[in-house]
């Protein structure tokens, strides 16, 4: 079954070219949003597997129409697509609940990629996203004398997502299903009171719980 995508960008030519690039993949676009407010009403109104989501853009940003999406349709899942790699917009969009990014100059083959790790909840962590979250998370200083909030199969599985690994490639590493792996996160973003993986990781590293490492440029 194709994905169900919400295209969301202000310029006609470029939503044009990835319609029919997504078409071509063999996946439906399902909507198209020239504005964040009109993306907002069409994700209600539509429930796309995924939202391709501009940031620039007319009447509301993609970032304040990730978050209002987010907070209407907690389980939505955006991604986020800017002409530019900054690293504040790409905090900024994290923080807002989306679960990727990418910039304009990535090939289609990794928007679609993305797009399809999005939908089918395998969602992990690229070394720049951690990178990003990191400098985010030093900014914040955690609770003197907390106590871990997480168990330590728990913290094992949040740790390895942080690294870049996926939920399946979790499970194959500790031998147990994925199933398994997602009834584990479901426990945690309760425990750490979050809805959204990248909030789950960067509240476990703001309160000491896990770690992250810098990359470094190539």
């Amino acid at each position: 079954m194709s994905l169900r995508i919400l295209l969301v960008d202000d310029h006609t030519i470029l939503r044009e070219g990835m319609r029919r690039s997504f078409e071509s993949a063999k996946e439906t676009i399902i909507g198209e949003a020239g504005d964040g407010e009109e993306a907002v009403a069409l994700a209600v109104e539509l429930q796309p597997d995924v939202t391709l989501m501009d940031v620039s853009m007319p009447v509301l940003d993609g970032v304040g129409a990730t978050r209002r999406i987010r907070q209407r349709m907690p389980d939505a899942r955006v991604v986020v697509l800017t002409m530019h790699d900054d690293g504040d917009i790409r905090r900024a969009a994290l923080e807002a609940g989306a679960v990727g990014f990418l910039t304009k100059g990535s090939s289609f083959a990794d928007v679609l990629n993305t797009v399809r790790a999005a939908a089918s909840g395998e969602t992990g962590l690229s070394p720049e996203l951690a990178s990003s979250m990191l400098e985010a998370a030093r900014r914040a200083h955690a609770p003197a004398g907390s106590e871990p909030l997480l168990s330590d199969r728990q913290v094992e599985i949040l740790q390895s997502i942080a690294n870049g690994a996926t939920t399946k490639q979790v499970a194959r590493q500790l031998g147990i299903t994925q199933k398994t792996v997602h009834n584990h996160l479901n426990a945690i973003y309760r425990k750490l009171d979050t809805q959204s993986l990248t909030h789950a990781v960067l509240s476990a590293v703001r309160l000491g719980i896990i770690e992250l490492e810098p990359t470094t440029a190539n």
